[in-house]
């Protein structure tokens, strides 16, 4: 019975971490007609995403303490409510700074609610398979720019922004309100023997967040986010600088998304298979080497192979920092030592766009962007070669 309902909680907490995260990805599809509606700068609605990359990661680590204490669906209910009222106050909003504030703030912390909440859980579920039921959750985030932002933009060809932002925050709350109710608690967990040198569930979270685990749990997940964000975030641009048509390097972008679900699930086996660590230190190699590979893209069928590999790698690790942390520090305080590792990781996801930004406007090339996000892939390899021995399994009984 827990194998079987463990898997209703990977479907509930993949369309969550789908939703979550596409409604709030979905700004991009909102830039140029928001702009063009109201006057506001790019740059100003641009800003709301990088308030949310912070607000999301001081969230993840709230959430996650709040789910340890009293339950995934207390957190997941809150954070479709607040969702879904964020979307609605946004498509109101008179003023720049009222929707910066208000995307920023309200639907970042939301977005936060759902991922690390439901990651923590899942990985509590398993026993076995535990790295491919992760990644299964995860994979909801790179079905986003699948599904809501395509619906955002037929919304907005059909009507208007106002009405698009309006519309999909009624259907958060249709949608994912009733799917909390399928949220549970896991079965009670016993610790194994203790190991020596690896936290055990006895830990405070105090002294987890202060060990050489979490410290190297932390710095691996910060510098892979490093590592992704600005090659993700500037892969458009670049391609269009290297004379593709614009249409054609949003699927660029777009196969790197598809790519990652790919990587989720391939990894995820994998994982399972030969362990966390190895298939982490090997998924990180290739996504220093797959940025590198981007300086050399220049025509389509080089773009598409470098997305492919890059995409899948980036993607592939990602769940796996999760399923480290369970093994690391046991169920007990799952929840907040994750969310406190995505909060870290979250600081290296705002730094590659800004820098990418910066690299461009300062040198008018990418190429030192790829070097730097290639430097900081081997530097989260060497990170994660630090990880000690994963502790044996948890013997799982019931209440």
């Amino acid at each position: 019975m827990k194998q079987n309902y463990g898997w209703v909680i990977v479907a509930v907490g993949a369309v969550m971490s789908c939703v979550g995260m596409g409604a709030m990805f979905s700004l991009a599809v909102f830039l140029q007609p928001i702009g063009d509606s109201t006057g506001w700068s790019r740059a100003g609605v641009s800003s709301a995403m990088t308030l949310n990359f912070i607000t999301m990661g001081i969230a993840s680590f709230i959430w996650g303490s709040i789910s340890d204490r009293y339950g995934p669906r207390v957190v997941v209910t809150m954070g479709a409510l607040l969702l879904g009222l964020g979307l609605v106050l946004a498509s109101r909003a008179t003023s720049l700074l009222e929707f910066q504030l208000v995307y920023g703030i309200i639907i970042g912390a939301s977005a936060g609610s759902f991922y690390t909440p439901m990651i923590a859980t899942t990985s509590v579920w398993f026993e076995q398979n535990r790295a491919l039921a992760v990644s299964l959750v995860s994979a909801g985030t790179g079905v986003a720019p699948m599904t809501i932002s395509p619906f955002a933009r037929w919304l907005i060809t059909n009507y208007d922004w106002r009405f698009a932002q309006l519309a999909i925050g009624i259907g958060v709350w249709l949608l994912l309100i009733p799917l909390t109710f399928l949220v549970r608690r896991p079965p009670v967990v016993v610790a194994a023997a203790p190991i020596a040198g690896v936290p055990t569930n006895g830990m405070t979270v105090r002294q987890a967040l202060r060990s050489p685990q979490f410290i190297v749990l932390a710095l691996t997940f910060f510098a892979c986010c490093a590592t992704h964000s600005g090659p993700i975030f500037h892969t458009v641009s670049y391609a269009i600088y290297c004379g593709l048509p614009a249409m054609t390097a949003v699927t660029i972008y777009s196969l790197e998304g598809l790519a990652g679900l790919g990587g989720r699930l391939l990894l995820g086996v994998l994982a399972d298979r030969l362990g966390v660590k190895p298939v982490l230190v090997a998924g990180l190699a290739v996504q220093a080497v797959g940025a590198a590979a981007y300086m050399y893209a220049r025509d389509i069928d080089q773009f598409y192979a470098v997305a492919l590999v890059f995409g899948m790698a980036y993607g592939g690790v990602m769940p796996l920092y999760a399923v480290l942390a369970r093994e690391y520090f046991g169920p007990r305080i799952m929840g907040t030592v994750f969310g406190a590792a995505a909060m870290i990781s979250s600081i290296g996801m705002a730094i590659g766009p800004s820098l990418g930004g910066w690299i461009f406007d300062t040198f008018q090339a990418y190429d030192w962007l790829y070097i730097v996000s290639a430097c900081l892939g081997l530097v989260a390899v060497a990170i994660a070669l630090a990880f000690p021995p994963q502790p044996s399994r948890l013997r799982v009984v019931r209440a």
